[in-house]
């Protein structure tokens, strides 16, 4: 038994679990609180503080932002495998977050967003992918606690996530927008000082160097395949610019294709990379259709900060039992059902030991869930007419359904891929786990213009049907894909 397996001084787990515990908290905190209350600010209009855009252009602009987040995961993950190593990859990261949420205070309009968005995007691109994959160094691939203690990481995602739209939201949607935004960087800011001064007692030698260093000769590689992605990307907007094509909506559309694109291109690229084993292509293979139905789930569940926001602030009413209820209030239903669900699945999953349902069961089930969430949606308009509001508490059931799914998929499958990831691309596919949601978010941002009032009841159903029959397909194939898996459970 190594050091890292005598360590229980943190609810059982290692010590470590409790620095990176509070980092992805404090930093939920910051991105989720100023979730809570984008949508409304993008599309309120300038008299109210907001900015005016149309409601199916915010839509839009939060899938397509919510998947340049996953995206740049990727990059996060490849600057701590080739560069830096996870610790400093996580510190810059979160300092980028910061400035970001800053930069949205400030009372400028479009040009603050989409500036914002850009350094949110490559903060959390670093942060996020390193924070995970850390938590897996704490434990050995034996190590029994192993799901039990990203069960318990997920938690504190969602301790922040739950007291942020109370924090934020209520600021930004009575007092100011922008009053909330400032909340969110303190957030990060705290989030960032732990992480520094804690982390040197707690992590020891975990992550200070890249697994995976670049040699002078892959440095040459690089800059040549980075000044042609530059040269690439200038003639495509450049061009637009010219026939006057250079909107939002083109934006959106080339972020939707990446969003599909990227996450195929990494596949091949470790499926035909001499760095990665014949032991480990199998299991890549394996991983494939579990990336797949991380697609289908986080497709639907994303929707709760776009589709689900909307509904929550024009379907539904303001007051449940003679309380009053903010709009951004719902954005706390995820991670409130998180928190009280987790404790019961790490006692489930930690009961049951090697007797627990497989990786590809678990992820069936929740796909099962994901979708019966959205079916119950479809009810409302059928019962009662699109025309009027309806009882809070059919969105208070969608979201704990979905969440029973998610406690089936989300913790479970960060910690297959740390088990699956080839060491060649660890940071990496961590990463690739985190495109899953990014090309959910890019699918999502063209669906979402399929809902009107007209198509709420279609809407919901058909997008919770095909979630139920991915889920069914992916039971029915759970033999194969454990045979590619190999001894990995």
């Amino acid at each position: 038994m190594n050091e890292q397996q005598l360590d229980k001084s943190f609810l059982g787990q290692p010590k470590g679990l409790s620095t990176l515990f509070f980092t992805e908290m404090w930093e939920r905190f910051s991105y989720y609180g100023m979730r809570a209350i984008l949508l409304y600010y993008i599309y309120d209009t300038v008299a109210n503080g907001g900015l005016g855009l149309p409601k199916e252009m915010a839509l839009a602009i939060m899938s397509i932002y919510g998947s340049l987040v996953f995206m740049s995961s990727i990059v996060g993950g490849w600057i701590s495998d080739r560069v830096l190593g996870a610790r400093k990859t996580v510190f810059f990261g979160g300092l980028f977050i910061m400035v970001g949420h800053i930069v949205l205070a400030t009372p400028f309009g479009v040009a603050a967003l989409f500036l914002s968005i850009l350094l949110i995007v490559i903060g959390t691109g670093m942060l996020k992918p390193n924070v995970s994959g850390m938590v897996g160094h704490l434990y050995s691939t034996t190590d029994t606690r192993r799901d039990a203690g990203f069960s318990i990481f997920y938690m504190g995602i969602n301790i922040g996530a739950l007291i942020a739209p109370f924090v934020v939201g209520t600021l930004g949607q009575t007092y100011n927008y922008h009053i909330g935004f400032s909340v969110a960087a303190f957030g990060m800011f705290f989030g960032l000082l732990q992480y520094h001064f804690q982390g040197k007692k707690s992590l020891s030698n975990i992550g200070l160097a890249p697994t995976n260093p670049m040699d002078a000769e892959e440095r040459k590689k690089f800059m040549r395949s980075f000044l042609i992605a530059l040269v690439v990307a200038v003639l495509i907007f450049g061009s637009a610019f010219i026939l006057g094509r250079l909107t939002i909506a083109f934006f959106i559309n080339i972020v939707s294709i990446i969003g599909i694109l990227l996450p195929a291109y990494y596949f091949i690229k470790m499926l035909t990379s001499k760095d990665v084993t014949d032991e480990e292509k199998p299991r890549v293979l394996g991983y494939i259709p579990l990336f797949l139905a991380g697609i289908v789930f986080w497709s639907l569940e994303e929707q709760g900060s776009s589709i689900l926001a909307l509904f929550a602030n024009e379907r539904t009413h303001d007051t449940l039992f003679g309380f009053s209820i903010a709009p951004s209030w719902f954005q706390s239903l995820n991670p409130i059902f998180v928190v009280v669900l987790t404790p019961i699945f790490v006692a489930l999953w930690t009961r049951l030991g090697k007797r627990q349902p497989s990786t590809v069961v678990k992820f069936s089930l929740g796909l099962v869930f994901a979708g019966l969430s959205f079916v119950l949606l479809m009810l409302p308009g059928l019962l009662y007419g699109t025309e009027g509001r309806v009882s809070p508490l059919w969105l208070f059931f969608s979201f704990f359904i979905m969440i029973v799914g998610e406690m089936c998929i989300s913790p479970v499958g960060l910690s297959i891929t740390t088990k699956l990831a080839p060491k060649a691309f660890e940071s990496q596919t961590v990463a690739i786990w985190l495109l899953a949601d990014a090309a959910s978010q890019a699918i999502n941002a063209q669906i979402a213009r399929f809902y009107t009032p007209q198509t709420e009841s279609a809407y919901f159903g058909i997008v919770g049907i095909v979630a139920v029959i991915a889920g069914v397909i992916l039971m029915l194939c759970k033999n194969p894909i454990k045979k590619l898996m190999g001894s990995v459970r």
